[in-house]
């Protein structure tokens, strides 16, 4: 991962980390490990606003933010009458259409859906697992792959179809991930400046893409928001002055959809990529359908052939065989199956050895997803997503 290195006391009195003035000599990482405290804030809890609607978020202004839980709970009800309703294969998770977080100037250093960033989890943290945990999946119980927690419940089925007249309760947690990860704090935001500025914005998906109606069928979902951060003190050190970790990069989690897609080889170019920055790893999927009946294709060798990363003239550093082997190699390094319900295939830089292994953009030319869908798949209206995670140093831009 990038670094900026420390300047001595005489070089200059203060320094810039992710675009906020601190005294060069408070920089000091060990010392703040040493004396920092978490603390658990509730940043905000309302009645949001409502499908296809936009929540916004004011973050506070203290302590070195970590991460971000966004809980939402509320009620499906749901009225037959004559005709059917049905969700679609976005529930729940991807409610969250959206998830945006902006800090000091650099916009949407995250800007990625919910059940992306549910998945992520299970990657950057292999000691979770969701096995044994029943949810309902087009029809069928599941306990494997489906992402979620035992404490969590789901109200409805995702994708499932003529609902009964009733009220379902729902209630799960969507985690931002703010620094790469809570032990280096890589990535973590330093917050106790005036001139800080941090916002969170959720879109939420419309009903059209949740439901499918039919006849006079109709539905109404009721929910609150809540939003906890995850924040580290700032100690003083024993000299009286302020003492803080290494803030000199931002993570950036980003997703980026398209719908050029067609059976055989795809080659898509990552974009965003340049100077200063560093991929940690892609996650990708193809949602088939049309967007109010888009489903994720299964990961496995009936969808999926070649699986690579390339770059350069046709350099290809990692390459599998079929979407079935790499659906082996990724549950074996998660303990999650993140390619069967929501059908996330994963490149992964930083599962082992995020400092020997992770891909520096700046130096690696025309770095490209390749994915084979098998002949066999039908395609509909496809759109394939993919979701970079990267290190970048504060002045390399989001």
């Amino acid at each position: 991962m990038p670094t900026t290195q420390q300047q001595p006391a005489s070089a200059a009195p203060y320094r810039y980390m992710q675009g906020v003035s601190v005294p060069a000599t408070s920089v000091r990482p060990k010392e703040f490990f040493a004396r920092t405290r978490r603390h658990i804030v509730t940043e905000a809890s309302r009645a949001w606003n409502g499908l296809g609607g936009q929540d916004v978020f004011e973050l506070k202004k203290a302590d070195i933010l970590d991460r971000l839980f966004l809980r939402v709970s509320g009620s499906v009800v749901v009225t037959p009458g004559t005709g059917t309703v049905s969700t679609t294969r976005r529930w729940p998770y991807d409610l969250a259409r959206q998830i945006r977080f902006t800090a000091n100037g650099a916009s949407n250093l995250i800007n990625a859906n919910g059940s992306v960033l549910v998945a992520r989890e299970f990657t950057a943290s292999p000691d979770r697992d969701d096995r044994g945990i029943v949810q309902s999946v087009g029809g069928s119980n599941v306990q494997q792959g489906t992402l979620s927690k035992n404490c969590e419940s789901w109200g409805v089925g995702s994708g499932q179809s003529t609902i009964g007249a009733g009220t379902y309760t729902f209630d799960f947690m969507i985690p931002i991930p703010v620094a790469e990860n809570g032990i280096d704090l890589a990535g973590a935001i330093y917050c106790a400046s005036s001139s800080t500025d941090l916002t969170l914005m959720v879109d939420w998906e419309s009903a059209a893409n949740m439901f499918t109606l039919t006849g006079n069928g109709a539905v109404a979902v009721n929910a609150n928001v809540q939003l906890t951060s995850q924040r580290y003190s700032i100690p003083l050190g024993a000299d009286g002055q302020i003492v803080v970790p290494d803030l000199s990069v931002f993570h950036s989690i980003v997703k980026t959809s398209t719908g050029t897609l067609s059976n055989g080889q795809n080659e898509t170019r990552l974009v965003g990529q340049g100077a200063g920055k560093t991929l940690l790893r892609v996650l990708f999927r193809t949602l088939n359908g049309a967007p109010a009946t888009a489903t994720p294709l299964v990961f496995n060798s009936t969808n999926y052939g070649e699986q690579a990363i390339r770059f350069s003239s046709n350099e290809t550093p990692d390459d599998y065989f079929d979407g079935q082997t790499m659906r082996y190699i990724n549950e074996r390094a998660y303990n999650a199956d993140v390619g069967a319900v929501w059908g996330y295939g994963v490149h992964d830089f930083a599962a082992e050895n995020a400092f020997r292994d992770a891909i520096d953009m700046g130096t690696t030319a025309e770095l490209r997803l390749l994915t084979t869908i098998q002949s066999g798949v039908t395609l509909t209206s496809p759109s394939f997503e993919y979701t970079q995670e990267t290190i970048f140093a504060a002045g390399a831009g989001a």
